[in-house]
């Protein structure tokens, strides 16, 4: 028997305009009944350096070793990779439109009630299937993304929307047939590499062992609800901006919780030395003020999701105000520098 759920269906508004904070605007529709391998050595500097760290900072497990088990998430690192450097091979694209395309991804996981993990599946999908490919339309993006989060839907959800609700959220401007089609090319283009150790993954990792009690067990969640909205907000900003893919996944999840907790703490739960994640907890200063600013995430509920589980499904508020206002930060701090290296400079003229 096919699901049929009501659900609230959202239009995008295809305006990649180069003004503006958000050419891509989403708007809301009445409700409607629905039947349910390239030169990255510009990279190499973060992607090698300190991978391979002291030893796993999980606890015994009863199922597997833990350094085994902390070494193929490492290896899943070099194995996987992203590189802001893909832009450079799209010309006709700018870094805001990825902002655009992802900050849409994450309001369409929260309107189908997806997980966290599903939108930086999606979110991961995208950015390694963009480094394979070659000036690429505008145009197409919107398409890749919404494939990119039907792939990521039926890996990681029980019950994922189906295939004529993505196309449905696109307004037309996906078919279903598109999607299919534009799977295949995905899947072929990626290699069938499909499952990533995502910023999530890691964050969740991090915040479990912080939390974990002699005699607990591992795999049931034991940390704060409320904490953790607060960390994934942060990093649903972060990942919007481009610069972001300059970290591994692991060292951007550290460099959040860094943001926090103290550093003992971080290094507690993910090994990982100051020298590692000093870079990317600077560049995440602005966006951690630029969050700070803005009111404080609470829990959402979600209808068929239960108490403990709603941590997990996507939220989304306005990013890309937020990322504009992060850059107006970020350009502040850069200028603030600036100013105090001239200022020394002078003093020893």
């Amino acid at each position: 028997m096919p699901r049929t759920v009501k659900k609230q269906s959202y239009e995008i508004q295809k305006r990649w305009s180069e003004e503006g904070a958000s050419p891509c605007a989403l708007v809301e529709t009445p409700h409607k009944e629905l039947e349910m391998t390239r030169d990255l050595s510009g990279f190499m500097q973060f992607r090698f350096k300190n991978i391979f760290i002291k030893t796993s900072p999980l606890p015994c497990l009863s199922w597997a070793s833990s350094d085994d088990v902390w070494i193929k998430m490492l290896n899943k690192e070099l194995k996987y990779v992203h590189d802001k450097g893909f832009l450079q091979q799209h010309p006709k694209l700018k870094s805001k439109m990825r902002a655009i395309l992802l900050d849409w991804l994450l309001e369409v996981s929260e309107v189908y009630t997806l997980h966290r993990e599903t939108a930086y599946l999606a979110q991961d999908f995208f950015d390694r299937f963009m480094l394979t490919q070659d000036d690429m339309e505008k145009d197409r993006l919107q398409l890749i993304g919404i494939t990119a989060l039907f792939i990521a839907s039926k890996i990681e959800e029980i019950y994922p929307p189906k295939l004529h609700e993505f196309a449905y959220v696109t307004d037309g401007a996906c078919e279903e047939e598109a999607i299919l089609e534009m799977e295949l090319v995905m899947l072929k283009a990626l290699n069938w590499n499909l499952c990533p150790e995502t910023v999530i993954t890691w964050l969740k990792l991090y915040v479990q062992v912080e939390s974990l009690k002699d005699g607990v067990n591992f795999l049931v969640p034991q940390f704060s609800q409320d904490t953790y909205i607060q960390i994934t907000q942060l990093l649903d900003l972060a990942i919007l901006d481009i610069n972001s893919l300059d970290y591994q996944y692991g060292i951007l999840a550290a460099a959040a919780f860094c943001h926090f907790f103290s550093f003992d703490v971080v290094h507690k739960v993910s090994g990982l030395t100051w020298d590692s994640i000093a870079p990317c907890v600077q560049w995440m200063t602005p966006f951690m003020r630029t969050v700070s600013a803005c009111p404080r995430a609470e829990l959402k509920d979600f209808k068929k999701v239960t108490s403990d589980d709603r941590h997990n499904i996507q939220t989304h508020v306005d990013y890309l105000s937020m990322l504009v206002s992060a850059h107006a930060t970020f350009q502040g701090l850069e200028w603030v520098q600036y100013s105090k290296k001239t200022t020394r400079m002078a003093a020893h003229c």
